[in-house]
């Protein structure tokens, strides 16, 4: 495979992505469009401009779809290992239920300060995904389609939405996520972008409980986000 790699980037563009569709089976296809894309957009690492938040995320109000927030902060290990350029970590409470908040702003990605996927964060803390798919999140006449994830870590069973939001756009998927951060960093010289995932306990009404706390955050960060 990696002879077949190797003899592809000798070609131009367009001969190397009919050829890769042709010597490499569809899953190791994605992956060597999304090698390109990531190696298109280190490129312009040097010109990439920052794009400060236009609000604060700490602006998000503490109380959201009848949650009432407090603060969670993470300690600096935590932080300097998420490389971000503003974080909000917060827990919102609400009788029966609690939804613990992550959101982590980057105004600029380069090589080793791209977003930490929770899916690769997960399991490195102890928690096993058991099952995946993705919901669907109302926001004023639009559906947006998140991740879902049904997590485990001895007798705690939770669910986790999350997905990737920038000014204007939301993606559940990573190789999307990649393939337009590749995009903005060549047609407008931008990468910036944010990660959001909300966690809640998994029992019965949980799963609407977090659709409708994520239908009410999204257009508050945007409004961070300046979209």
């Amino acid at each position: 495979m990696w002879m077949q790699t190797c003899f592809l980037w000798g070609l131009p563009m367009g001969r190397r992505m009919r050829a890769a569709s042709r010597t490499l089976p569809l899953h190791l296809t994605g992956t060597v469009l999304l090698l390109a894309a990531t190696l298109a957009a280190s490129k312009l690492a040097a010109h990439r401009k920052s794009e400060p938040l236009v609000r604060p995320l700490e602006s998000i109000s503490w109380n959201i779809s009848g949650f009432v927030a407090r603060e969670k902060p993470y300690g600096d290990e935590v932080v300097n290992d998420l490389r971000t350029t503003s974080y909000l970590s917060r827990i919102y409470q609400k009788p029966g239920i609690n939804a613990d908040l992550f959101i982590g702003f980057y105004d600029q990605q380069r090589a080793g300060e791209s977003m930490h996927s929770p899916k690769n964060c997960l399991p490195g803390t102890g928690w096993e995904i058991w099952d995946y798919g993705t919901a669907q999140v109302p926001v004023n006449g639009s559906v947006f389609t998140v991740n879902q994830y049904s997590i485990s870590r001895d007798t705690q069973r939770m669910l986790v939405l999350y997905w990737y939001q920038s000014k204007g756009r939301i993606i559940a998927g990573e190789y999307k996520a990649k393939l337009l951060l590749a995009r903005d960093a060549l047609l407008f010289n931008s990468t910036a972008g944010s990660i959001v995932r909300i966690v809640v306990p998994d029992q019965p009404g949980a799963l609407d409980e977090a659709r409708s706390f994520a239908a009410e955050l999204i257009p508050q960060l945007q409004q961070s986000l300046g979209g």
